[in-house]
């Protein structure tokens, strides 16, 4: 609302409803081949007056706030000592705040010690949002995620152990026809082996202007059909093995099956759903990327 620095701004769906608190500009790694998000803006963290200004401003309009997302992508850069100011600055602004929350990238996670983590666990942090994306170190490499499947275990661990709810994303085609397989069992794997609080698993689009996309259309990658798409989410299920109740979502804008339960309890559950879904494609024409365009 009086927010007009450079850059669109993202959130997580479950955020619709929170303040928006931009402490960061852009994305420090923005070099994933998939991601169109912060493409064109420079990433920088922004002067600590600026975020207090922000702050003054919301409360004179919304003093009753209980959400904030920190944003953009790389809030958990910022050193703990201006973390703990800005949260400080939140719950003295809104009164029933109830609830912070961020992205994490990997390496940021990894870069916080386990002390400073529990700290901004006792300061309010509620929940960060860690995009795995994929647990296979080929797919990984192909999108440029600069992190690799071991780091995104040590990252995720570290945030479930600071007590920190942690949410995780996968995105089903990542590795295209090609890699789909080893994705989705190892993506399974790096999933069972960190134990999120929740986890979505999104569906691959290709982005305009996108690196991802523009190999697709030379034919260097060959993204999964409708039925790829559903049979890579059996595996990935198949595949994760959790011990402790993790939320698991598929009902993502992207997702063209829409899947909703707590693992491991309603683990068979999903997975007869998905077997249904996948029935009703045989004996039928599996499109490929030049039948469907951009799904």
């Amino acid at each position: 609302m009086f927010d007009n620095a450079e850059g669109m701004v993202f959130r997580p769906p479950s955020e619709a409803n929170s303040f928006i608190l931009r402490v960061t500009i852009g994305c420090s790694h923005n070099a994933c081949t998939f991601c169109s998000m912060y493409k064109g803006v420079r990433f920088r963290i922004r002067p600590l007056e600026e975020v207090m200004q922000l702050i003054n401003q919301t409360a004179k309009f919304h003093p009753q706030l209980r959400r904030v997302f920190l944003a953009d992508g790389n809030a958990l850069s910022l050193p703990n000592e201006q973390l703990l100011t800005i949260m400080s600055a939140l719950h003295s602004a809104f009164p029933k705040l109830s609830r912070i929350t961020c992205y994490g990238g990997p390496k940021d996670i990894l870069r916080k010690t386990e002390e400073e983590l529990l700290i901004l666990k006792q300061a309010g942090l509620q929940m960060i949002y860690l995009g795995i994306e994929s647990g296979d170190d080929d797919v990984l490499k192909l999108v440029n995620k600069g992190a690799t499947a071991e780091e995104m275990i040590q990252a995720g661990r570290k945030v479930v152990a600071a007590g920190i709810k942690l949410s995780a994303m996968v995105i089903l085609g990542l590795g295209g026809q090609t890699l789909t397989r080893q994705h989705a069992i190892n993506t399974g794997k790096v999933v069972s082996a960190i134990n999120p609080t929740m986890l979505s698993a999104l569906t691959l689009m290709l982005h305009d202007q996108t690196p991802l996309r523009a190999a697709a259309e030379r034919g260097e990658f060959i993204p999964l059909s409708p039925y790829g798409f559903v049979a890579e989410l059996e595996q990935l299920l198949t595949h994760t093995t959790v011990t402790s109740p993790c939320i698991f979502r598929s009902n993502h804008v992207s997702n063209m099956l829409p899947l909703a339960g707590t693992l491991p309890a309603d683990k068979d559950k999903l997975l007869s759903d998905i077997t249904k879904v996948m029935k009703s494609f045989v004996n039928k024409k599996t499109p490929t990327y030049n039948d469907v365009g951009d799904f």
